[in-house]
């Protein structure tokens, strides 16, 4: 298949996920959580039940800005999925949750996602320039595409590294929402299909990182006709 078709389709689906996700939180967010439950206090309910005291439970602006930082071991959570109480705040806060406990079990690919982190940002702030630069010069330097296919290739392979990482926080988080009772037959199978539209972005993210691989990588590969 040609690779602006991938591209096209890649585009399409991550506009359908992105929309069919917004839609489905927005169900859910008016799906009330057991007992009055914010986001907040289920992730600090989950922390505790697993036994995790050092790690700080936030509030930060804008929308489906969640997210857990290893470093200053903090669970950053929106201001609507904060104090929301909804199972889709409490999913959301979960999920989080799960990356906290990644961190302190020791989540292998969770770990090798952290170790990777400076390179990638390092690739990430420089392989645009590179690759235009090896796209413009291609004939007379050659070899300046390769190395931003090299950058470029680190970014895909994080994208690809933080799949495993989400979808195991999704199914740590579904798994104690079910024990903990935070969630019964119904809200749990909303839980579950809000997570895992959710994880179709991550999907949809790697997939698009590896086509775009691809079609750098027949831009170089077409410069030797």
């Amino acid at each position: 298949m040609n690779i602006w078709i991938i591209m096209i389709v890649v585009m399409v689906l991550s506009w359908i996920i992105q929309r069919t996700l917004q839609s489905r939180f927005d169900k859910y967010s008016k799906v009330a959580s057991p007992g009055g439950m914010t986001g907040a206090d289920a992730a600090r309910l989950m922390l505790r039940q697993n036994g995790i005291n050092d790690v700080e439970v936030c509030s930060v602006p804008g929308m489906l800005t969640d997210h857990y930082d290893p470093v200053k071991k903090v669970i950053n959570l929106s201001e609507s999925v904060y104090a929301q109480r909804s199972i889709a705040a409490c999913a959301v806060a979960a999920h989080e949750t799960g990356h906290a406990i990644q961190h302190a079990r020791g989540y292998l690919p969770l770990k090798f996602r952290s170790a990777i982190v400076p390179v990638v940002s390092f690739a990430n702030n420089t392989v645009q320039w590179v690759l235009l630069a090896g796209v413009l010069f291609i004939n007379l330097f050659p070899h300046l595409i390769w190395i931003g296919i090299g950058l470029f290739a680190l970014t895909t392979l994080f994208s690809l590294v933080t799949l495993p990482v989400e979808i195991n926080a999704s199914v740590r988080a579904v798994e104690w929402m079910d024990a903990a009772r935070i969630t019964d037959g119904e809200t749990g199978a909303m839980a579950r299909d809000a997570l895992k539209w959710a994880a179709y972005t991550y999907v949809i993210a790697a997939l698009g990182s590896l086509a775009t691989l691809f079609y750098y990588i027949s831009i170089a590969l077409g410069s030797r006709d």
